[in-house]
């Protein structure tokens, strides 16, 4: 025979479980109506993107050494470095294409980031609101660049024409490797020089 006591507990066990039961499942109740509230109310609106806007990408061509202007269009953000950083990305995408004239690997992901810096009262020559780049690319793009000075220039000509196309108060550029200043890009070209974007000059004519 059970006895009396362990009956009167057996049934407050009972209660206390069909009451935790009752709550648990109350609870999961309410948290379910606060996630279909939340996605109720949440924006359905897709993110804004920049516009499209035409941008000219000065590529390089290993046939005979030159600087081409291409016209593309594109979306180009307000910001005046984001706005380089894409441009910029779009021409190493250019030089990642299987037919590329002047190939090579990384495209866009190549170009870490782009800042821009004022470079008024450092040197006379220039007009006040000019602006130096400085252009941070992966190590991984420098390490799987073609060596030879020839084609290192080419690229950095390219960028700096490219730069001065879409940003004409950009006069000077820097060029850092992973956030590092570096030799060379890949055994030739000089990167701890400053760049001029008045000398690297694209021949006459635009290939759309």
């Amino acid at each position: 025979m059970i006895p009396r006591y362990q009956k009167i507990l057996f049934a407050i066990l009972l209660i206390a479980s069909l009451a935790m039961g009752v709550l648990l499942w109350q609870l999961r109740e309410r948290a379910h109506k606060r996630l279909v509230a939340g996605e109720a109310s949440a924006p359905t609106k897709a993110p804004e993107v920049a516009p499209a806007e035409q941008a000219t990408l000065v590529a390089a061509n290993d046939a005979d050494n030159s600087l081409v202007p291409q016209v593309h269009s594109l979306p180009l953000p307000a910001d005046p470095g984001a706005r380089a950083r894409a441009v910029l990305g779009r021409l190493l995408d250019l030089y990642a294409d299987p037919e590329a004239t002047h190939p090579v690997p990384g495209g866009a992901a190549s170009v870490a980031q782009v800042f821009l810096l004022p470079l008024s009262g450092k040197a006379k020559s220039h007009t006040p609101d000019a602006l130096l780049a400085v252009v941070n690319l992966s190590g991984n793009f420098a390490a799987g660049h073609p060596s030879g000075l020839q084609t290192e220039t080419l690229t950095l000509d390219s960028i700096c024409a490219t730069l001065r196309a879409n940003l004409p108060r950009v006069v000077e550029v820097q060029f850092l490797v992973d956030g590092q200043q570096r030799a060379t890009l890949a055994g030739h070209a000089d990167l701890t020089r400053t760049y001029l974007t008045a000398e690297a000059t694209p021949i006459e004519g635009t290939t759309p």
